[in-house]
């Protein structure tokens, strides 16, 4: 496949190491030698140093036979003018990363695709809901509905008050229980499990149930002591932390800290009145005991500084927030942030790149998702009429190690697959991959 990405910042040099591993054909444009320089070394990519905003740069890339173009410069503007030129010479999909939230609307995105815009990603907007979908139970890592709940994934981590500890999985996840254990990882290992494998105490545990079993799976795993969040505390005020918070659930209140004066003005005029911004440094602890944290269930880091993020919610944590969420940007922070049991780990540049892998895909995919502890993918393919994934029982099928289905979603109803389930054409399938390209599991569903 050939991809075109303009702008060397965050998302773009993410995106084209990961795309670069995958052997796709890669061209990343910037006006900037230096970033260009830097990731043109270490990966099998090309460079082009010149103004993404030129017919001529996009001609010479190669827009006319590209099967992506992504913009994510820092230019809004730029990235939505781009992406209507290299619509117009002849790249077949494009997607543009944006900071205005009226572009989410969706007849705003029919707009656009009209004008040639396939798709626009606004990462904050992504990593507030995946804030808040952390936050809406406080002994769940990480939490993802899948048609408004009809199948839900539960990553938790578990400790020695867990029931089903050193069991094989065979004895206590059959086709006949409400749960399948799609991913488990331990240390620095993920396994994607079978029958024969076990739970083991501080294990990250990726449950697949649906939603009314939410409750017997917080039984099983002996979380029922841990009190719901009610109350929750942010630490920085940027544009992420203003979106969690204008979509925070109702019956949560919410307390931020800001440590720039003018910010904290700012804030009172972007977030309901109800929401008290505080001018101070999350990480002192004399203002958190002030600022009431020994009643507060959740502290949520969102600060640009990675380590200060991570520092604040150990603080946090120390003085007895059971949840903390933790904006990192540093993607080799993230197995130090896991070590220390941060709770939530929320990275915008893997969230966008979710977003935007999703379109490399010919078979019909609702949804990817990555699970950043876990090294994980977790995918929803609809597979089509007379594909293989549709001729023979799931236990027949022959899927490439690394890869297991969790659930599938038929009429509107979730259910969970076992080995004898005969997948139909339409189905919602989610399949969790682990080390393996996401183009050698979709021929399954085309």
């Amino acid at each position: 496949m050939r991809i075109i990405i303009s702008g060397a910042y965050a998302i773009g040099t993410y995106l084209a190491k990961l795309l670069a591993r995958n052997k796709e054909d890669i061209t990343l444009i910037d006006e900037n030698a230096d970033r260009l320089a830097e990731i043109g070394s270490s990966y099998d990519l090309l460079t082009l140093e010149a103004n993404p905003g030129s017919i001529n740069t996009l001609k010479e890339a190669g827009v006319q036979d590209a099967d992506l173009y992504i913009a994510v410069t820092k230019d809004e503007a730029l990235n939505l003018n781009t992406c209507i030129l290299a619509k117009a010479l002849g790249a077949k999909k494009t997607v543009g990363e944006i900071k205005n939230s009226e572009y989410v609307e969706p007849e705003s995105q029919e707009f656009l695709k009209k004008l040639g815009i396939d798709s626009v990603i606004f990462p904050e907007i992504l990593a507030a809901q995946d804030i808040n979908n952390g936050l809406k139970m406080s002994w769940v890592r990480q939490r993802w509905d899948v048609h408004d709940g009809a199948l839900v994934l539960l990553g938790i981590k578990l400790r020695d008050s867990c029931k089903i500890l050193n069991q094989p999985l065979k004895n206590i996840s059959g086709p006949d229980d409400p749960y399948h254990i799609v991913a488990i990882k331990r240390g620095e290992q993920t396994i994607i499990p079978g029958g024969n494998d076990t739970l083991k105490t501080y294990d990250l545990a990726y449950f697949m149930t649906t939603k009314d079993y939410i409750p017997y799976i917080r039984k099983i795993v002996g979380k029922e002591n841990y009190e719901d969040v009610k109350n929750v505390m942010f630490m920085g005020g940027g544009e992420t932390a203003v979106k969690a918070l204008n979509t925070l659930p109702e019956y949560m209140n919410a307390k931020v800290i800001e440590n720039n004066k003018e910010r904290c003005k700012k804030l009172n005029e972007l977030v309901d009145d109800k929401i008290m911004i505080i001018h101070g440094d999350g990480r002192d602890v004399s203002l958190l005991q002030e600022e009431g944290v020994a009643n507060t269930q959740a502290f949520v880091a969102l600060t640009p500084n990675t380590e200060t993020n991570i520092l604040a919610c150990l603080t946090a944590k120390k003085m007895g927030v059971r949840k903390t969420v933790a904006m990192v940007e540093n993607i080799d922070y993230i197995s130090m942030a896991e070590s220390l049991d941060i709770g939530t780990i929320i990275n915008k540049k893997v969230i966008a790149a979710c977003h935007i892998y999703q379109m490399m895909l010919d078979a019909d995919v609702m949804d990817v998702q990555f699970l950043m502890n876990a090294n994980t993918d977790v995918v929803e393919f609809i597979p089509k009429e007379g594909s293989k994934v549709t001729k023979k029982p799931v236990k027949n099928l022959g899927l490439p190690y690394g890869a297991t289905i969790g659930g599938l979603i038929r009429d509107r109803e979730g259910m969970l697959v076992s080995g004898n389930t005969q997948i139909k054409a339409g189905d919602s399938v989610i399949v969790f991959c682990f080390n393996i390209s996401l183009k050698k599991i979709e021929k399954f569903f085309i």
